[in-house]
Formats: C-alpha cells, sequence, structure tokens
C-alpha cells in the first residue's frame, strides 16, 4: 500500500490544490517500509489526482480539500481521508493503525468543503478515534443562491473571534496569530461569514450575528442513525458522548458523536456540534488578493 500525504515541513498541508509537496510512505502489514518527498510541480488539483495515481498511491491524506478535488480522486481510484490535522508521519501510522484521528481543524475555521456528506453511509464503516469534539458537517444551513460582491471569487484572509450570545469564545484566529485564508464565495465557508467578507473592504473590522440558518443549519433528524454493532469492526468499545470518525461509502470520513448504545446496536449523531447555534463573529478583513 501507498500512502500520500500533502506535506509542509513535517506537517499535513491544509489545502490539496496548493501543495508544493507530497510526504509517500510504502507500507506493508500495516507497517510503513519506506518514505520519500515528493514534488507536486505546481499542478492544479485536477493534475494532482493524475500525479498521484501515476505514484501508485493508495490513499490521500490530507486537511482540506475541495468538490471537484474529490471527484478528480475517485476517478483516479485514488481513497481519500480528508479533514486531518498535525504530524504527517503519525497521521500514516494512524491510518495504518485504523484510527483517523482529527483535530477538528476544518470547524476550527468554520469551513466546510463541498462533498463531505452525512448522509449515504453505505455498507463499509470503520471506526476511528476523534479526540477533540470538532466536527465538521456538508453545508448544513450554509449553502443557498450564489452569493454577490466585489470580494467573491478572490483569496480574503480574515481574522476573526466567534462567540455565543452568552460571550463564551468558542474560537478565534488571533489567539492562533495567523488569519484564516480562503475564497470568498467558493462554499469553503459558512454562509454567514462568506456573505459577510464578501463586501468588506481591506482594514475593515465588522461584527455580524449569525442564526442557525447561516450558520450550520438546525439539527437533522436524519443524521441519526443506528448500526449493528456487530457490522462496525472497532465500535464495541466505544462510549456514549464519544466522538469518532467513520467512513462513507466514497471512502471520506465523516465524525460523528455517539448518542446510544446497547449491547447489540450502536446510534450515531452526524449532527454538526453547533447545529441550531446562534454564532456571533468578529471578523477583519486582513488582505484581498
Amino acid at each position: 500500500m501507498k500512502i500520500a500525504v500533502t506535506y509542509d515541513d513535517g506537517e499535513i498541508f491544509q489545502h490539496f490544490g496548493k501543495t508544493e509537496f507530497f510526504k509517500v510512505y510504502e507500507a506493508e502489514d500495516n507497517q510503513i517500509i519506506s518514505s520519500e518527498v515528493i514534488g507536486s510541480n505546481g499542478t492544479g488539483h485536477g493534475a494532482l489526482a493524475g500525479l498521484l495515481a501515476d505514484q501508485g498511491i493508495d490513499v490521500l491524506i490530507c486537511g482540506g480539500i475541495g468538490g471537484g478535488a474529490q471527484a478528480a480522486l475517485d476517478e483516479a481510484g485514488v481513497k481519500l481521508c480528508a479533514g486531518v490535522h498535525g504530524d504527517a508521519d503519525e497521521a500514516a501510522k494512524a491510518y495504518l493503525n485504523g484510527e483517523l484521528v482529527s483535530t477538528g481543524a476544518n470547524c476550527d475555521h468554520h469551513h466546510h468543503e463541498e462533498g463531505h456528506s452525512c448522509g449515504g453511509h453505505g455498507e463499509e464503516h470503520s471506526c476511528g478515534g476523534h479526540e477533540d469534539g470538532g466536527s465538521c458537517s456538508s453545508c448544513a444551513g450554509g449553502c443557498g443562491s450564489a452569493l454577490t460582491g466585489k470580494n467573491v471569487g478572490k483569496t480574503c484572509r480574515t481574522h476573526y473571534r466567534g462567540t455565543f450570545n452568552d460571550g463564551t469564545q468558542f474560537d478565534s484566529s488571533y489567539d492562533r496569530g495567523e488569519p484564516l485564508e480562503f475564497i470568498c464565495g467558493a462554499g469553503q465557508m459558512i454562509r454567514g461569514y462568506d456573505a459577510a467578507v464578501a463586501d468588506m473592504e481591506v482594514g475593515e473590522i465588522r461584527e455580524i450575528h449569525l442564526m442557525p440558518e447561516e450558520a450550520y443549519g438546525q439539527p437533522d433528524p436524519n443524521a441519526i442513525f443506528t448500526l449493528e454493532i456487530a457490522q462496525l469492526p472497532g465500535s464495541e468499545g466505544l462510549t456514549v458522548g464519544q466522538q469518532v470518525y467513520l467512513t462513507n461509502q466514497y471512502g471520506q470520513p465523516f465524525p460523528v458523536k455517539v448518542a446510544a448504545k446497547d449491547e447489540t446496536t450502536i446510534t450515531f449523531d452526524a449532527n454538526h456540534e453547533m447545529a441550531g447555534k446562534e454564532l456571533n463573529f468578529k471578523i477583519e478583513l486582513v488582505e484581498v488578493k
């Protein structure tokens, strides 16, 4: 088996289409036997899928990735594990051990990628630990008509601070010391955040209040489902309230919470942890390019 990880100085690079390097691991019997770093040659996300296929890659581990790139990987026969963050070597080992661990980086950035669906769970589920409890959803309440504004289609860098209505802070790019970069209007952000940035001026600071429909949507009862424990290897030791990842029929991971469990069945809730919540953001537009 050959695993490729989007790579930058030992870490998993978070933008698949912009990655300059992949670290490629060759594994036998779930053990890494060799690794090397290869260049992407500056190709776009569509060509990157072909590059990985030419290298004989079976699995790609990455951070953020869009729907077009996912489709290209699927067509190239490369299995995808997205939304992963942290040390590249550890991620490869975790994959081989059946433990797809995430720091919830996409959610920290109020970020969703096209194609991450909580529906269509298919027949092949696999379990892996999820430590922090962050989770990413599909469009939830964020998908709608196309945005308009002078920044739509441009790469924007923003600082932000997110709070609940009681003033509790749930996230801040200021604390991390690094602005969030995304393409405005490309569906990478929750709808209300995208809409606010669409017509902002560089240097402007704007405070917004988002209803659930503009953020992560309302909880969806169809995102709660029950499986036979016998059909889900690794689920025997899970406990109620634990955050884990399952894999859908496309080989893509999606986070869920264990909602209930008995001797023979286990119930998962794939709703985003912020579904149904009103959110407040202080947004500073740092750069547009």
